[in-house]
């Protein structure tokens, strides 16, 4: 049993010691693997050293003794240093995971509606898991000096919902107009059925005035469905 005062650890240190057998007069030692400088105990033949008073340890990989060692005297050293647990996530500073992050109460990310919180504690909605933008015309723009994202959905705000919001001169703030392409073109092929145009007998409707389906698309109007093309009835303007 090494004699002196014992040290003591917090929860979250952990020690690991490093033996050498001395030289006759051997004053200076590598510690391999280095040490943390003030956090290091050394013993000479299981008597514990003082430092500063039987040695010094300054630049974390070398201890000198103050008297040189008798032959074959047994110098410890034991290292002190944080216990962490292998791939764990710090609860302070930057994380790097690799993979997907889920969880399954949700996230708090502070998701804020018309500048309300409604994803932190004591807001409107909790323990979201998942967000869902619905219609055309949604985009996503990110602001690395933030690091916030902003979300537009075509067809709110400006001009009563109808059409693309013009914008005041901050682009950001939408005026009360609108404006709305005189013509559109289909592309691909299209069946407007209960799937994807209500579940129910219902209109679909365009504002657009012209709708040009190129050669070789087809656009099928399911039954229950009733398309009107031109709803606002701006091509005779």
């Amino acid at each position: 049993m090494a004699i002196g005062r014992p040290i003591s650890l917090t929860p979250n240190i952990a020690s690991k010691t490093l033996s050498a057998t001395a030289t006759a007069g051997q004053t200076s030692f590598t510690v391999e693997g280095g040490y943390r400088v003030n956090e290091l105990g050394v013993y000479r033949n299981g008597v514990r050293l003082a430092q500063g008073k039987d040695f010094t340890a300054s630049d974390g990989s070398t201890v000198t003794l103050l008297s040189g060692a008798t032959v074959s005297d047994i110098l410890d050293f034991v290292i002190f240093d944080s216990f962490n647990i292998a791939d764990a996530i710090n609860t302070v500073g930057d994380q790097t995971l690799s993979g997907q992050l889920t969880a399954s109460s949700g996230f708090s990310i502070g998701i804020t509606s018309a500048g309300t919180l409604i994803n932190q504690d004591g807001g409107a909605v909790s323990g979201i898991t998942s967000m869902n933008f619905v219609g055309t015309g949604n985009t996503f723009s990110y602001n690395s000096s933030t690091n916030t994202i902003d979300v537009s959905i075509s067809g709110s705000g400006g001009g009563g919902g109808i059409g693309t919001a013009i914008k005041y001169s901050d682009e950001t703030t939408d005026s009360p107009f609108s404006y709305i392409e005189p013509s559109a073109i289909v592309e691909e092929n299209l069946d407007l059925t209960t799937t994807n145009a209500g579940v129910t007998s219902t209109y679909v409707v365009s504002v657009v005035p012209t709708i040009q389906v190129i050669s070789g698309v087809a656009v099928t109007v399911g039954s229950g469905k009733t398309m009107v093309i031109d709803v606002l009835q701006l091509g005779g303007r």
